[in-house]
C-alpha cells in the first residue's frame, strides 16, 4: 500500500496535512526509522513534505471492548445493568461473583470476560461462601484454561496458590505493603495465619526484619507457601504447619519473643490474642485484625483490652485503619496496638 516517506522534522505538519485531507489510516501502524517516519495511506496525496512511496504495513489489532459494551446484544440492557461486573485477579485467573438470576448466562458473561482483557486466561465463579476451618471457597470453572492454580503478582514478589484450596485476598495487598512498611531492621516478626505466606514473603522481600517465622493450620496453604518462599529465593522465612493455639505456646516454652505479630484472620482473630500475648514483649506491635460495622469500631478496642486484662498486660492504641469493606456498611479493620509491659 502507498505511504507518505516524511523527514522527523517535517513529521508533525505532514501528519497535520494528512488528517486534514483525510488521507491518514488509522488501521495500520505508522513505521519510524532514525530519519523518517511512513505515514500509512487511505489514498494517494502528494506535497512537498514527503514522498509518495509503496510499504508493507502492520495492520492494527482491534482494541478489545469493555465487559458492558460485549454483552450488549446477548444480554438485555437491564440485565448488564444489575450484573457485578468487578471481580478478582489473580494472576491470569479472574473470579467472578454472578448472582442466581444470572448463571443461566455465565458462560456467556465468562467468554465476555475473556474477550475484554487480553491477561485473562481463565474465569472462574466463586460457587459458595468462605467455610470451614481453612476458609476455603469453592469455585466452578467458566471458561479458559482449565485450572485453579495461579501465579500472583504483588510488592516484588510471586504468590502461588490454589485459589479453591487455599484463603488469599489480593486486596489486601495495600495493607502487606502498609505493614511491610512499619517492619524495623533486625525485627523479629511473627504471622499467625499465614496462609501461602503473602505476609512472610512480602516482608522479607521488602524489609531488613531478621526473621518472619509464619504458623498456618492448612496443609494445602502452607505447601504453597514453603513453594513460594523457594520461588521468591527467601533465606528468613521459617513456615510452621499447624495450630496457633498449640504452636504459638510452644515457641512461648521455649523464651521466644517477636517485636511485631501480625494477625490476619479477621472472622475470629480476637481469640487468639491471648496467644500473640504469649510470645509479645514490652514494646512489640501487634496487628489485630477484625470486621465491624461503621458504627462498631470501638469492639475492636474492647476485644484487645479485654485480653490484655485477663493476661496482666498494658497495651497502648497506635492507630486503626480501614483495609477494605466486606459488606455494606461493614469493613475489614486492623487495630495497631503496642505492648506497654
Amino acid at each position: 500500500m502507498f505511504g507518505a516517506k516524511a523527514k522527523l522534522k517535517n513529521a508533525q505538519k505532514a501528519k497535520q496535512l494528512l488528517i486534514e485531507k483525510n488521507a491518514l489510516s488509522d488501521s495500520y501502524y505508522s513505521i519510524k526509522s532514525k530519519e523518517h517516519i511512513i505515514f500509512p495511506l487511505k489514498k494517494k496525496i502528494s506535497s512537498k513534505l514527503f514522498d509518495l512511496v509503496e510499504e508493507k504495513f502492520n495492520e492494527k489489532k482491534e482494541k478489545p471492548g469493555n465487559l458492558k459494551d460485549l454483552l450488549k446484544g446477548k444480554l438485555l440492557d437491564v440485565e448488564i445493568d444489575k450484573l457485578k461486573r468487578s471481580y478478582d485477579l489473580l494472576g491470569s485467573v479472574a473470579i467472578l461473583e454472578i448472582d442466581e438470576e444470572f448463571r443461566k448466562h455465565e458462560k456467556v458473561i465468562a467468554k465476555a470476560l475473556l474477550d475484554s482483557n487480553p491477561n485473562i486466561k481463565t474465569v472462574l465463579r466463586k460457587d459458595a461462601g468462605h467455610e470451614g476451618t481453612f476458609r476455603t471457597q469453592k469455585m466452578r470453572f467458566l471458561a479458559g484454561i482449565k485450572t485453579k492454580e495461579a501465579v500472583h503478582v504483588e510488592n516484588g514478589v510471586k504468590i502461588k496458590l490454589d485459589v479453591e484450596k487455599v484463603y488469599f485476598s489480593p486486596r489486601l495487598s495495600t495493607e502487606r505493603k502498609r505493614i511491610s512498611g512499619l517492619v524495623k531492621p533486625g525485627e523479629n516478626v511473627l504471622v499467625m495465619f499465614s496462609g501461602c505466606a503473602p505476609y512472610p514473603c512480602v516482608i522479607s522481600k521488602n524489609t531488613k526484619a531478621k526473621e518472619i517465622v509464619g504458623i498456618e493450620i492448612n496443609p494445602v496453604g502452607h505447601k504453597y507457601g514453603i513453594e513460594n518462599v523457594k520461588l521468591n529465593k527467601l533465606k528468613n522465612v521459617i513456615l510452621i504447619n499447624g495450630d496457633v493455639k498449640d504452636d504459638v505456646p510452644a515457641l512461648a516454652e521455649k523464651g521466644l519473643t517477636f517485636e511485631r505479630i501480625v494477625m490476619p484472620a479477621p472472622h475470629n482473630a480476637d481469640s487468639f490474642i491471648k496467644e500473640a500475648l504469649m510470645v509479645a514483649k514490652k514494646g512489640t506491635k501487634i496487628h489485630f485484625y477484625d470486621f465491624l460495622h461503621k458504627d462498631e469500631f470501638s469492639e475492636a478496642k474492647r476485644k484487645v483490652d479485654s485480653a490484655c486484662k485477663q493476661m496482666k498486660r498494658k497495651w497502648k492504641k497506635i492507630r486503626l485503619v480501614k483495609c477494605g469493606q466486606h459488606a455494606p456498611r461493614t469493613y475489614r479493620v486492623c487495630l495497631d496496638f503496642e505492648v506497654l509491659n
